[in-house]
């Protein structure tokens, strides 16, 4: 051990430079990051704003014990899954699809334009979508016009307000959002492909799709596979902003998720600890998702670990 501080002493002094460049980062994640978890005992007291994290009494599991039993919480949790699970289905493939759609294109000018407007919708805000969404779904809206003149409803109806149809609303309107933005990782790595593998697959007769299946997807696998991690680590953590912007009192049934259901209960009911609880159980499931998910990548990938 203490050679090895010495090393790192040695080594440093010989870096000082560049080493120091980490440190605002370091201490970036020391205030922002590893102090706030002080502030998780909360979860266990009863802490109202007259207290202090010091003099707040204690509870032990008494708020793990009201989620257990509150129907709501739970009816957030299952419209979570469901949105998530929807999202993992479809949104995950989709931006695989159109990254190699995109990298197949010849038309280099055409192909530039597609990627720009894929990845235009990233950067606008839910703010700006939702309101996009809400007057697209109203009565008079785009969706109505189109699905009247089409002969497919007989009168308009406000599609955001018919709590059946938010699942849908939600996942697909976050693929339009974001399958463009997710192509580019994907891009990165089949850029990366040695082009004489295509070469010799033409060589054996091998067609397009034989091409796609046999050389660029084993490539991207290891891409693939960490992104699959990161998504399924996420599943109980539906996008707070896309629901705060979607849900209105009419659809809230099918639209309340777990992150919208803690900032009800911590910001607007003032339930800092109950807020708490459910945020650090949650955060709990998404570690273990997260190491399971790890965990059947790498058999999937010879036993080698992607995290």
């Amino acid at each position: 051990m203490g050679q090895k501080i010495k090393e790192f002493v040695v080594d440093y002094k010989r870096q000082w430079e560049i080493q120091s460049m980490v440190l605002p980062g370091i201490i970036f994640m020391i205030i922002f990051c590893y102090i706030p978890i002080y502030g998780l005992s909360i979860a266990f007291k009863n802490y109202t704003v007259i207290d202090t994290l010091d003099t707040a009494p204690w509870v032990g599991l008494d708020n793990f014990k009201i989620i257990l039993s509150d129907k709501y919480f739970w009816d957030a949790v299952i419209n979570t899954l469901g949105i998530s699970f929807l999202k993992l289905a479809i949104g995950f493939v989709i931006p695989i699809i159109l990254s190699i759609m995109i990298y197949e294109l010849n038309m280099g000018r055409f192909k530039k334009w597609v990627q720009t407007i894929s990845y235009l919708p990233h950067f606008l805000s839910w703010i700006v979508l939702g309101g996009m969404l809400i007057t697209w779904f109203s009565t008079t809206g785009l969706f109505n016009e189109l699905l009247l003149n089409l002969g497919i409803i007989s009168k308009p109806q406000n599609i955001l307000l018919d709590a059946g149809k938010y699942w849908w609303i939600a996942t697909l309107s976050d693929i339009w959002k974001e399958a463009g933005w997710g192509t580019i990782l994907y891009l990165a790595i089949m850029s990366k492909i040695d082009p004489t593998y295509y070469e010799a697959a033409k060589i054996d007769g091998a067609g397009r799709m034989r091409q796609i299946w046999n050389i660029t997807l084993p490539n991207m696998k290891p891409i693939i596979s960490l992104n699959l991690i990161l998504t399924v680590s996420g599943l109980l953590g539906s996008n707070l902003d896309q629901t705060l912007v979607l849900m209105n009192s009419q659809n809230r049934v099918k639209a309340e998720v777990i992150n919208s259901y803690v900032y009800r209960m911590g910001m607007t009911q003032g339930d800092f600890s109950y807020a708490t609880a459910v945020g650090l159980g949650v955060s709990i499931v998404s570690v273990i998702l997260l190491l399971t998910a790890n965990q059947i990548t790498s058999k999937l990938n010879d036993n080698q670990s992607v995290l």
